[in-house]
C-alpha cells in the first residue's frame, strides 16, 4: 500500500512528526518499507509561462524563450522538446537550489543570456518523468511558489502489510490505525447522496450467490469529455505509484485508495441492460483493459450486458465497454466479490491488479454504496453532469452481519501479562471504530464490517497488545516445570547429518517445495506431482516429487556467477499424490560439480566423480552404524554405468551417481554433476546401541589376490566371505585392483586383507590356513573367482 503523507493527514489530524509517524505505523504492524521524500529544497521555484520561443543562432535544439515569472520577464534558454509558447512550467530562478545539489546560476550558454532554469519533474524529483518540462495546468497562477501549488515538501510512504490486514489497503483505513496508536480521532468523512437529476438507470439481477451478494451502480450523464484531471488528484495519485490515465479513470482509481473499495467505470452509451453477475462459462472468451483476450471457465465471474461479458468480476474491465476520452455518460459500478470467488484467478491468467489483490483479500461489503456515492461527488464535481439513481441489487442471506465479542479483563491481563487500564481498552477499541458495551467481567465488542478479522476474544487481545505498544509489554521469565525431551537413540538427530556433510564441504541450501511442472517432466519425475490449486506463479505450480531438481538449479545459478566448485546439500520433504492425500517423505539430497578439492599444491587437481559422493553416503550411514550396499541402476535422470541405487538392509532408500548427458544439456550444465537422493528416515534410523566383547586375542592378517570377471562388484565378494568366515571375520580390506597383461579379456584382480580373531583363543596359522581355504571355496562358488597364480 502506498500513498502520500498530506492525504493520510487530511484524514486524521496529528502533530507527530515523519519520523515519528513512521515509526509508529511500523510499531502498530504496519510496517513502513519506504518513506520517500518529495519536493524538498525548493525555494526559488515559481510557476512560469513562456511567453515566446526562437531558435537559438548557435545550436538547433535549443530554444531562447522569454518567459513570465510574475515580477516581470527573464530569457531562458531551453532544449526541452515540449518548451512552446503558453505552456505554464516550473522555473528554478537564479539563486535556487534543486535537489541533488544544483545551483542556479545567470549564465551564457552558445552566447546567449539565460536568467534561470525551465526544469522537468525528474530534475526537481517530484517524479522520474525525464522527457520534458513539467507542464502545469493552464490555471495555475503565474510566479506562484511551486511548493505552494503542489503542496510540497511531501512524502511518499509504502506499506507492507500482512495479508490479514486488508482493511488498510486504503488512506482512511490506515488513518483508524494512526488515530488509535497517536491517541486522536480520525477526522469525519461525510459522503452526502448525491442530488437526483436524472432517471437514466441500468436494471442489475445477481446470479451467481454468495460470490458476489452486493452490487451498486449509477449512470452520471451530460459530462464534459473536454474536463481534465485536477492537479491535486493527480498528484496524490502519482505519489501513490499510480500514473493519471483520465478523469473517470483517476476518479475509480482515487476512490479506491481512499476508501478501499475497487470501482469499474463502463462508458454508458456502450451498455444496454440488464446488467447480471454470473459464473462465467466453460470456454467463454473476454477481451480486457490491456487488450488481451482470455478464455474463462466457470470459476471466474462476470458482469454481463445483456448476456454480453462486460467485465472480469473483480479483476478487471472489459475492453468493449471501456470509458474513453469522448465519454460522456458513465456508469460507476462497485460491486462486493467473495475473497473465496476471487483468490488466484488473477494469477491463473497469469496478471496481476490492484483491485484483485484487494478482493482476494477481502473488502467492506458495507462500502459500495459509498464508493458509488464518493465517485459521483467527484465527478459532478470534475466533469459536472447529471446523477441519475443509484441502483443496489442485494443478497442479504449471504451478507454477514457483524456480531458481538466478548473481552474479558482477566483474560485480557492472563495474556498480556499486564494490567492495562480499561480506559485505556475502551479508547484503543474506540478509535479503532468498534462498539464498545461495558460488562460485568469485561466488554461486549462489535467490530466494523470492515474488520472481519475480528472474530475472537484473541483477536481483540491482539489489537490492545499491537496499539498499546508491544515494547510496554514486560518481558518476563516463564514459571513452573519445563519437560526435557531426551534425544532419541534410535534416530541419528538431523544437526548431527547435517554438520557430518558441513564437514565434508557441503554448503546447506533451503529450496521451495513448490517448482515448475516442466522442471519435473525435464527429470522423468513428473508422475504422481501434486498440483497446486492456488499457485503462486506458473513457475511454482506443483509440489516437488525430489529434491534433486531444485538443487541442480541452485548449482546451476552459482556455477553461472563464476563459482567453479559447488557442493550443496539440502533436507527436506518430497511429496507424491497417494490413494487418498499426498504422501510426504522426508529426504536428505546433495549435489557437487567442478573439482573434488579447493584450489591447492598438496595433491593433483581432480574433477568430483561418483566415488567421491559415495564416500559422502557411506559417511552418513556410518553414523547410524550401518553400511551401504550399492546396485546398478538405470534411471533416466542418471548416467548409465556410472550411478547406482543405494540399499540398507535389503531395501532400497535411494540413489547416488552423474546426472544423465542428455538432462545436463537440456538444464544449460557446462559440465560434470554428481548427486545423491535418500530416504532420511532410512539413513537416520539405528539399532539402540549395545555393548559387545571386546576379544584379548590378536588379530591374524591374511593377504589373497583373487581373478574375478570385471562385471563382479566388490559388494558381491564381500557379502560372500562374511557369509562364510562369520564372526572370524573381523575386516576384510580391499587395497589393490589390477586389469591388464597376464590376465584374461574381461578379469580384474583384486587384492585384499582378511583380518581374522577369535574371542576365545589366539588362531593358528593352522587355523588361519583353514579360513581362507574356506573363503576361496565360497568365492569360487558364489562370484567365480580364482586365486591369481
Amino acid at each position: 500500500m502506498k500513498f502520500p503523507e498530506s492525504w493520510l493527514r487530511e484524514h486524521v489530524a496529528t502533530d507527530a512528526t515523519r519520523d515519528e509517524l513512521s515509526a509508529r505505523l511500523t510499531a502498530i504492524g504496519l510496517e513502513v518499507e519506504d518513506a520517500q521524500v518529495i519536493g524538498e529544497g525548493l525555494d526559488g521555484v515559481v510557476v512560469a509561462q513562456i511567453l515566446s520561443c526562437e531558435k537559438h543562432p548557435e545550436a538547433d535544439r535549443l530554444q531562447v524563450c522569454q518567459v513570465a515569472i510574475g515580477a516581470g520577464t527573464v530569457q531562458i534558454v531551453c532544449g526541452a522538446p515540449n518548451a512552446h509558447p503558453g505552456l505554464k512550467a516550473p522555473l528554478a530562478t537564479v539563486g535556487a537550489t534543486l535537489p541533488g545539489g544544483i545551483q542556479i546560476k545567470a549564465a551564457k550558454l552558445r552566447g546567449v543570456d539565460s536568467q534561470g532554469m525551465l526544469c522537468s519533474a525528474k530534475e526537481l524529483g517530484v517524479d522520474p518523468d525525464a522527457s520534458g518540462l513539467l507542464e502545469l495546468p493552464e490555471d495555475a497562477p503565474v510566479g506562484t511558489p511551486l511548493a505552494a501549488l503542489l503542496g510540497l515538501p511531501d512524502a511518499s510512504f509504502e506499506l507492507k502489510l500482512t495479508p490479514n490486514r486488508a482493511d488498510c489497503f486504503s488512506v482512511r483505513g490506515v488513518a483508524f490505525d494512526v488515530a488509535a496508536a497517536l491517541g486522536t480521532q480520525v477526522s469525519a468523512m461525510q459522503i452526502p447522496e448525491a442530488t437526483v437529476t436524472s432517471q437514466a438507470a441500468l436494471q442489475v439481477q445477481l446470479q451467481a450467490g454468495a460470490d458476489c451478494p452486493r452490487f451498486c451502480g449509477r449512470i452520471v450523464e451530460g459530462l464534459d469529455a473536454a474536463a481534465r484531471t485536477p492537479l491535486w488528484m493527480s498528484e496524490r495519485l502519482k505519489r501513490a505509484g499510480l500514473r493519471p490515465i483520465s478523469p473517470l479513470v483517476d476518479i475509480t482509481n482515487y476512490v479506491m485508495l481512499e476508501l478501499g473499495q475497487p470501482l469499474h467505470a463502463f462508458d454508458a452509451d456502450r451498455l444496454t441492460g440488464p446488467l447480471i453477475v454470473r459464473h462465467a462459462r466453460q470456454g467463454e472468451t473476454l477481451t480486457l483493459l490491456d487488450e488481451r483476450e482470455v478464455t474463462l471457465d466457470p470459476g471466474f465471474l462476470l458482469v454481463t450486458d445483456n448476456d454480453r461479458a462486460a467485465a472480469l468480476g473483480g479483476v478487471m474491465g472489459g475492453w468493449d465497454t471501456r470509458v474513453t476520452d469522448a465519454t460522456t455518460r458513465v456508469f460507476f459500478e462497485a460491486a462486493h466479490w467473495a475473497p473465496s470467488a476471487i483468490i488466484g484467478r488473477a494469477r491463473k491468467l497469469g496478471m496481476h491488479t490492484d483491485a484483485g489483490h484487494r478482493f482476494e483479500r477481502g473488502v467492506d461489503p458495507q462500502l459500495p454504496r459509498y464508493a458509488v456515492e464518493r465517485a459521483t461527488a467527484l465527478a459532478l464535481q470534475i466533469l459536472g453532469g447529471q446523477a441519475g439513481p443509484l441502483t443496489e441489487a442485494t443478497l442479504p442471506e449471504h451478507l454477514a452481519a457483524p456480531t458481538a465479542v466478548v473481552l474479558r479483563r482477566e483474560r485480557l491481563q492472563r495474556v498480556l501479562g499486564i494490567s492495562v487500564p480499561g480506559a485505556e481498552v475502551e479508547r484503543i477499541l474506540r478509535a479503532l471504530g468498534m462498539q464498545v458495551s461495558a460488562t460485568d467481567q469485561g466488554w461486549s465488542v462489535v467490530p466494523p464490517s470492515r474488520r472481519f478479522d475480528i472474530a475472537i476474544e484473541e483477536d481483540l487481545i491482539e489489537e490492545i497488545a499491537r496499539i498499546h505498544g508491544y515494547d510496554a509489554i514486560p518481558t518476563t521469565t516463564p514459571t513452573g516445570q519445563i519437560r526435557l525431551v531426551a534425544p532419541s537413540e534410535t534416530r541419528v538427530a538431523d544437526a548431527v547429518l547435517r554438520r557430518q556433510l558441513v564437514g565434508r564441504g557441503f554448503v546447506e541450501a533451503i529450496n521451495y517445495a513448490f517448482v515448475d511442472a516442466r522442471t519435473l517432466a525435464a527429470w522423468q519425475l513428473d508422475e504422481g506431482a501434486v498440483a497446486l490449486a492456488n499457485p503462486l506463479s506458473a513457475e511454482l505450480g506443483v509440489m516437488r516429487t525430489s529434491l534433486l531438481p531444485g538443487l541442480v538449479d541452485a548449482l546451476a545459478r552459482n556455477r553461472a556467477r563464476q563459482q567453479p566448485r559447488v557442493r550443496l546439500f539440502e533436507l527436506g520433504r518430497s511429496f507424491r499424490q497417494g490413494p487418498d492425500a499426498p504422501i510426504e517423505t522426508a529426504r536428505i539430497a546433495a549435489v557437487a560439480c567442478g573439482p573434488q578439492s579447493a584450489e591447492q599444491w598438496a595433491v593433483p587437481q581432480r574433477d568430483v566423480d561418483f566415488y567421491d559422493l559415495k564416500a559422502d553416503v557411506e559417511a552418513l550411514l556410518a553414523l547410524a552404524g550401518a553400511r551401504a550396499e550399492f546396485r546398478a541402476d538405470d534411471r533416466p535422470q542418471g548416467h548409465p554405468g556410472r550411478s547406482a541405487s543405494v540399499w540398507r538392509d535389503g531395501a532400497c532408500i535411494g540413489w547416488v551417481g552423474h546426472l544423465h548427458p542428455a538432462l545436463a544439456r537440456s538444464l544449460d550444465l557446462d559440465g560434470e554433476v554428481v548427486g545423491f537422493e535418500l530416504d532420511l528416515g532410512a539413513v537416520a534410523a539405528r539399532a539402540v546401541p549395545r555393548a559387545g566383547e571386546l576379544s584379548r586375542f590378536p588379530s591374524v592378517r591374511r593377504d589373497i589376490a583373487l581373478v574375478v570377471p570385471e562385471t563382479t562388484p566388490w559388494a558381491a565378494l564381500e557379502a560372500s566371505l562374511k557369509t562364510a568366515l562369520g564372526g572370524l571375520l573381523r575386516e576384510v580390506r580391499l587395497f589393490d585392483r589390477y586389469v591388464g597383461p597376464g590376465l584374461d579379456a574381461g578379469s580384474k584382480s583384486l587384492a585384499m586383507g582378511l583380518i581374522l580373531q577369535d574371542v576365545s583363543r589366539t588362531l593358528t596359522d593352522r587355523d588361519a590356513d583353514q579360513a581362507v581355504a574356506t573363503a576361496l571355496e565360497a568365492l569360487a562358488k558364489d562370484c567365480g573367482a580364482r586365486l591369481r597364480s
